[in-house]
């Protein structure tokens, strides 16, 4: 049984950017597993990180990355792969950065987690024993998504890698960052044309993550709307080399 591991920043970047693949392959036959590597909860909130929270409705009290992961297993039921993985590194609030510019700003020079989860990574990996990867791109400039890249890059998988557009950033209305796009512009371009169902099992995963779609998206109207943007083709780069044929439906492009 041949196995992908999508590491997922956070808890929906994977099923956002990804999802209809992530179906298409278990549909298939891959054993898939979504593992979420800023998903650690954090007693008593405080500042901008609070308020992260409390912006979505939730009260203080509330152990707001636990019921994240919670819908981050229902998302993956609704997927059709294997219950997920979290990793317990803290979100970007949690380590310093105080404000929403600041998550979508250069790292701070103090925040060495990339090199903290790095070797988590490998041992993931080699746990997992994926045959392929999937990660993000950095689309959109969130800090959390840059520190994932620099450390799958520091580790040189041996394993191809596909690296996903960054939903929903690539389909709003102003021009996202693309703080990386110098590593990625040279390599072989993909996209996935998602079958129906595999449409569908990405909607209702999206949907899945109920703390997060009034935020992202003003509501399900709004995350049809964007989806319908994506007009049922997720588009990715690929490090390595991936036979052609191992997966139905990706094509040059």
């Amino acid at each position: 049984m041949p196995k992908a591991l999508a590491l997922s920043p956070h808890l929906d970047d994977a099923a956002f950017s990804c999802g209809g693949l992530l179906a298409s392959l278990a549909r298939d036959g891959w054993r898939v597993v979504m593992a979420t590597l800023f998903s650690g909860s954090v007693a008593d909130p405080t500042g901008f990180a609070l308020a992260c929270q409390l912006d979505k409705g939730l009260p203080a009290e509330v152990d707001y990355m636990a019921l994240r992961r919670d819908e981050d297993r229902c998302a993956a039921a609704e997927l059709g792969i294997v219950p997920p993985v979290h990793l317990p590194f803290r979100e970007a609030p949690h380590r310093g950065y105080g404000s929403a510019p600041e998550l979508f700003s250069d790292p701070r020079a103090d925040d060495a987690v990339a090199a903290d989860l790095a070797p988590a990574l490998a041992d993931l990996i080699a746990a997992e024993t994926p045959d392929l990867l999937l990660a993000p791109q950095a689309i959109g400039g969130h800090v959390d998504h840059v520190q994932a890249i620099r450390a799958l890059d520091s580790l040189g998988p041996a394993q191809p890698v596909l690296w996903w557009r960054d939903f929903p950033y690539t389909v709003r209305e102003t021009v996202p960052l693309e703080p990386l796009a110098g590593q990625f512009i040279d390599r072989p371009a993909r996209r996935m044309r998602l079958a129906p169902e595999a449409q569908a099992r990405k909607r209702a995963a999206c949907a899945a993550y109920a703390t997060q779609i009034g935020f992202q998206f003003g509501g399900p109207a709004g995350l049809d709307a964007r989806l319908a943007r994506e007009d049922g083709i997720e588009r990715f780069r690929l490090s390595g080399r991936l036979d052609a044929a191992a997966i139905p439906g990706l094509d040059a492009g």
